[in-house]
C-alpha cells in the first residue's frame, strides 16, 4: 500500500509527480486492460478479506495463513532468484508453523516458533540475510497478530486497524500528489513526501476519533484522544512497513514483490503497511495497555 509503486535506483533524484509533456507515456491512453484486472482483483480481495474478517474464527485464521505464507514465498523468491520451488516450500512451512502456533495457543513459545521460517530461509545463501531474517519474523508476527487482534479484541479492533492503514495510505497518496514538497526518505522511497506523510497521520487520527465514538455508542470505553494518538502511531508504523518493503524490492531490482495478484503485484505489495501496523500494535501491547476499541487483547 504505497503512495507509488515505481521503484527507482537509490541515486535517482526526486522527480515531480506530474510527468513532463515529452515523457514517453505523456498523452497516451490509460491501460484499461490493467485497470480491469486491478478492479477485478480488488473486488475479489475485498470480498474474501471482508468476509473472513466478519466471520472470524477458522475463516480469518485461514486468511492469516494465506497472507503469511504468500509473503514469505515472495520474500524468499526476491532474495534468492531462481529458487522459486524452495521459496514455495518456505512459504508452506511458514503457513504450517503459524497454523501450529494458533492451534496450540501458546503465547510463551509463539515468538521462538514464529522465528523458524526465517531461520530455515537463512540456512542457504541468499541476499541480505539479516534483513530476510528480521522481515520474515515480522511477517509471521503479522499473521499471528491479526488473529490475536480479531479473536482477542474483537471485530471493531481489526476494522479500526484496517481503516487506519487504508485512510493513511489514501490521504497520503492524494496529499502527496496535490501538494508535493520535500521528500520523506528520498533514497528509499523517492516519491513519498512529508505532505503525504503528515496527511496520513491526520487521517489516521480522524479514524481513531470516529471509531472511539462508535465504540462508546455501543457500550465500549475507548478514549477518543488516546485512540487518536495510537492511530497516528500505527499509521507511522504502517508507513515504515511500506518503506521497508520498498527497500527490499529496490535491492532486489524488482518493481513488484510478485505477480500473484493481477494488476496489483504481490501480496507484500498489498500488506506491507498492514504488516507494520500489526507488529506495532503487538509490540506496544506488550509494553502498555492499549485503548483498543471493543476491549483489550
Amino acid at each position: 500500500m504505497n503512495e507509488t509503486r515505481q521503484d527507482k535506483s537509490p541515486d535517482t533524484p526526486p522527480q515531480n509527480d506530474t510527468p513532463p509533456q515529452n515523457a514517453p507515456n505523456a498523452g497516451k491512453a490509460p491501460n484499461w486492460g490493467d485497470l480491469r484486472a486491478r478492479t477485478a482483483s480488488g473486488l475479489v480481495m475485498l470480498a474474501l478479506g471482508g468476509g473472513a474478517i466478519a466471520a472470524g474464527g477458522a475463516w480469518f485464521q485461514a486468511l492469516a495463513l494465506l497472507v503469511a505464507g504468500a509473503m514469505i514465498y515472495e520474500l524468499c523468491a526476491m532474495t534468492a532468484p531462481g529458487r522459486r520451488v524452495e521459496a514455495g516450500a518456505l512459504g508452506a512451512l511458514a503457513a504450517g508453523v503459524l497454523a501450529g502456533v494458533l492451534a496450540l495457543d501458546g503465547a510463551a513459545y509463539a515468538l521462538p516458533a514464529l522465528a523458524v521460517p526465517g531461520l530455515v530461509a537463512l540456512a542457504r545463501p541468499r541476499r541480505d540475510r539479516g534483513i530476510v531474517g528480521l522481515y520474515a519474523l515480522a511477517v509471521m508476527l503479522t499473521g499471528y497478530g491479526m488473529v490475536v487482534l480479531r479473536d482477542g479484541a474483537g471485530l471493531l479492533s481489526i476494522l479500526w486497524l484496517v481503516a487506519v492503514v487504508v485512510a493513511s495510505d489514501v490521504a497520503g497518496y492524494f496529499a502527496g500528489r496535490r501538494f508535493g514538497g520535500p521528500r520523506f526518505w528520498p533514497r528509499v522511497s523517492p516519491k513519498k513526501t512529508w505532505s503525504g506523510t503528515v496527511a496520513g497521520w491526520v487521517a489516521a487520527a480522524i479514524v481513531g476519533l470516529l471509531v472511539a465514538g462508535i465504540d462508546r455508542a455501543t457500550g465500549g470505553t475507548a478514549a477518543p484522544g488516546a485512540l487518536a494518538v495510537l492511530s497516528v502511531a500505527v499509521a507511522f508504523a504502517g508507513q515504515m512497513g511500506d518503506i521497508a518493503e520498498s527497500a527490499i524490492k529496490r535491492r532486489a531490482g524488482v518493481k513488484d514483490s510478485s505477480g500473484l495478484i493481477p494488476g496489483h503485484g504481490g501480496v507484500m505489495d498489498r500488506f506491507d503497511a498492514l504488516a507494520g501496523a500489526v507488529v506495532a500494535v503487538m509490540v506496544l501491547g506488550l509494553v502498555v495497555p492499549l485503548p483498543l476499541p471493543g476491549g483489550g487483547m
